[in-house]
């Protein structure tokens, strides 16, 4: 799961980024509401953490944007007034949920797994699974009956990316934008790499799944 935080403050920003990437999300970052917007509308992001006091566009103007050009990502507004009316205006304007700062770091990790769950089924973290085998994000490690070896953090994000998305035909422009940032300058072979090295994982489990290259498009994985 991939997710963009958008906070001004430095060093609060910093701590949510490495608090998220240790539960092995995606996570990038931006401290400008210019910046946060131009990445929130790139459309890679499962999940927006939102601060509402922004330099340059303040975060109730971001998700109203968003809203307007019919993004559905989910997204947490993060503010340090209290008051009702300042919740509702965010409410009102789309946000899905709401933390009022300072917060408890650990309810803000569940409400992130709530909001990633609800959006197109995602599954939670360390529960995905394809046919007999299964996939643990968290200790990236990859599963089939009692055989079992370990991933990279890319090649666990590639899986995972897979099986959610499983019968269905991604690109790999789609797949670059997803792993590596619309802004990235990874290329298509960095994806047939990362294919490759799961595909002889994937073997050496003698896994049920695999991932089917379809000429000039992309990838699916299926089951076998």
């Amino acid at each position: 799961m991939r997710i963009l935080v958008i906070e001004d403050e430095v060093r609060l920003c910093e701590a949510l980024v490495q608090l998220l990437r240790k539960q092995n999300y995606t996570v990038d970052s931006d401290n400008d509401g210019e910046a946060g917007l131009d990445d929130a509308l790139s459309g890679i992001y499962d999940v927006i953490i939102l601060d509402v006091m922004l330099p340059k566009i303040d975060g109730i103007s971001i998700l109203k944007e968003l809203r307007r050009e019919n993004m559905n990502v989910p997204v947490i507004m993060l503010t340090a007034k209290g008051e009702i009316s300042d919740k509702v205006i965010g409410l009102d304007a789309g946000a899905d949920d709401y933390l009022t700062k300072p917060f408890n770091t650990e309810e803000l990790l569940a409400r992130v797994r709530a909001l990633g769950r609800r959006r197109g089924g995602i599954i939670e973290p360390s529960s995905l699974s394809c046919g007999k085998t299964s996939l643990d994000t968290q200790n990236l490690r990859l599963f089939c009956g009692a055989a079992e070896i370990t991933l990279t953090r890319k090649e666990c994000e590639l899986l995972e990316y897979l099986i959610i998305h499983k019968n269905i035909i991604s690109s790999k422009e789609q797949i670059i934008e997803k792993l590596w940032g619309f802004d990235s300058e990874a290329e298509a072979n960095h994806v047939e790499v990362y294919v490759s090295f799961l595909r002889k994982k994937l073997k050496r489990i003698k896994s049920d799944v695999k991932i089917t290259a379809v000429r000039g498009i992309g990838y699916k994985l299926e089951t076998v």
